[in-house]
């Protein structure tokens, strides 16, 4: 990543340390807690053959993991109610905490990091993926949607 026109594609990435970004500009966030996040970001990496796009994990307080989705890709179906949507639009304003590819960005790291194609994580494939990995290991809570739409 070190041309121009790679930088220019990831110019929401800081530099070095984290900046705040506002979702719904370059992308909106799903958050998933704990080992439920993490157990996710592996099973879409193995759904998408490693390149599932930008996941944040963070290594303190809530261990969330952040996936960065398309700006407006959340909100056309329901959600399980483990992730928590981070987005943009008229009357709501959200924001993700980025960090720089490179340094030190503790308690913030790269998952899967940002590739300068612009790829982000595919929304109704990781909503049908947190359904079903709730489903599977009986974490869903009663209600909760299933996966596929179900």
């Amino acid at each position: 990543m070190n041309t121009e026109s790679d930088r220019a594609n990831l110019g929401w990435v800081p530099a070095s340390g984290h900046q705040l970004r506002m979702a719904g500009v370059h992308f909106d966030a799903v958050r998933v807690d704990g080992e439920t996040g993490r157990d996710l970001a592996d099973l879409m990496e193995r759904l998408t053959g490693g390149r599932s796009g930008p996941v944040i994990a963070e290594a303190n307080g809530r261990r969330s993991t952040y996936f960065l989705v398309p700006p407006g890709s959340t909100g056309h179906r329901p959600w399980p109610r483990e992730a928590e949507r981070l987005t943009g639009g008229p009357g709501r304003v959200s924001y993700v905490l980025v960090p720089a590819l490179y340094g030190w960005t503790w308690p913030l790291s790269w998952r899967c990091v940002p590739t300068p194609d612009g790829h982000l994580v595919h929304a109704l494939l990781l909503r049908n993926a947190l359904a079903a990995l709730l489903a599977t290991v009986g974490r869903a809570a009663p209600g909760t949607v299933r996966p596929f739409g179900g």
